[in-house]
């Protein structure tokens, strides 16, 4: 028996502002993450491992920052004659036009082309999640069901369950959505990865977009997922591994100090479902003379003779002699000067903290933006932005 035609359509055209400096000259899909990695490379991975060769990518925001890392889709065996990679970016010349608004608009602007695709699922997926799962084996599941979408759903901490999609389900059925609510139901939360039956959703989302008129579609948790559960038509598959979005700033730091316990949530590197990622290769991380580093991070090209602990060092950073790292993300080029300190702090490529210099401490995450100079001497405090932003 054929194996059904399932279509992935990454939603990579967020603006990203809630993670604020990282966000401001890349598109979120494109920000680092633990060292080696680029946050849609999980997503890609995810594609990969769960043999479907139907990717595409729809950008907006800092297309640039995207296109180099994706280039042919080659780490991810998608770059194919037939299929494979495709990103979409948004265009001009028809009444589908135009800049996108949100995930739900997103997928308006593109039901043609989903229509002359003609897949038997639709597999739609944000991109600022950290996470592992088999999109095939949910697409399966949602094929056998009555239902016209499946929303994969997760748990979350209370005092965070507003900033999500919030379920109620009676077995597999969702009996009640509410999107980014005040008072949360519950604290089972949609993950940001839905199956939906193509001509069936496309269908209600041209009513949809009638009903909205002016005020357009937004995003998926507007009207159609809403939509969808009142006709009894939604069905949840529960994720019961880990999955953390990151699209704050403290989500992000936080995520990081998760993969350096002793037992990460995660192995990028398990040989039945590693995370692929395109890069250059470098050089082995260099430990100096009296460097020390522990519950770290360490990636290939670093130059380490300060001490590091409890971080991440992405490539071709450098913590000089008499430096100190803690409890800090130092993404790709950034440079501790000799006797600087950095603590709780999510340092952009690129930056220098010069000599004697402080940043962060005991509370808020620190950011400092992409190729910023911290003077040597200077102090930017705990939850500091710098450059500071309106």
């Amino acid at each position: 028996m054929a194996l059904p035609k399932i279509l992935v359509l990454v939603l990579a055209g967020g603006a990203g502002n809630r993670l604020e400096l990282l966000t401001e000259n890349r598109a979120k899909p494109a920000v680092p993450f633990a060292g080696a990695y680029r946050l849609i490379d999980f997503p890609l991975s995810n594609c990969q491992h769960s043999k479907i060769a139907d990717v595409w990518v729809s950008v907006q925001f800092h297309p640039a920052s995207l296109s180099d890392h994706l280039a042919n889709g080659r780490p991810w065996d998608l770059d194919r004659t037939y299929g494979g990679l495709m990103t979409l970016p948004p265009f001009r010349g028809t009444d589908r036009g135009g800049w996108n608004t949100g995930t739900a608009d997103s997928l308006w602007r593109q039901a043609d082309l989903i229509r002359g695709f003609d897949a038997d699922a639709l597999v739609v997926v944000s991109s600022d999640a950290v996470y592992k799962l088999d999109y095939r084996e949910v697409a399966e599941a949602h094929l056998d069901s009555s239902a016209e979408v499946t929303m994969v759903t997760t748990e979350v901490a209370a005092d965070d369950a507003s900033r999500y999609g919030i379920v109620s389900t009676d077995g597999e059925k969702v009996t009640d959505y509410a999107y980014k609510p005040d008072d949360p139901a519950t604290t089972t939360a949609t993950n940001e990865v839905f199956v939906f039956t193509p001509g069936a959703t496309l269908d209600r989302l041209e009513a949809l977009a009638d009903e909205a008129g002016e005020d357009g579609l937004e995003d998926l948790g507007s009207h159609l997922l809403p939509a969808q559960t009142r006709d009894g038509l939604a069905r949840a598959h529960r994720l019961e591994g880990y999955w953390r979005d990151v699209g704050t700033v403290d989500a992000y730091w936080q995520a990081h100090e998760d993969f350096l316990d002793d037992e990460p949530p995660l192995d990028l590197d398990d040989a039945r479902w590693p995370v692929h990622s395109r890069g250059g290769r470098m050089s082995a991380a260099r430990l100096m003379s009296g460097a020390s580093a522990e519950r770290s991070l360490v990636s290939g090209g670093t130059h380490v003779a300060g001490r590091v602990s409890g971080s991440v060092l992405s490539p071709g950073v450098v913590v000089e002699a008499g430096a100190e790292v803690t409890d800090s993300v130092l993404l790709p080029g950034a440079v501790v000067r000799a006797g600087a300190r950095v603590h709780r702090a999510v340092l952009d490529d690129g930056v220098t903290v010069g000599e004697r210099a402080t940043v962060g401490g005991d509370g808020d995450v620190t950011l400092v933006g992409r190729r910023a100079q911290v003077e040597p001497g200077a102090t930017l405090a705990a939850g500091a932005r710098f450059p500071e932003t309106d």
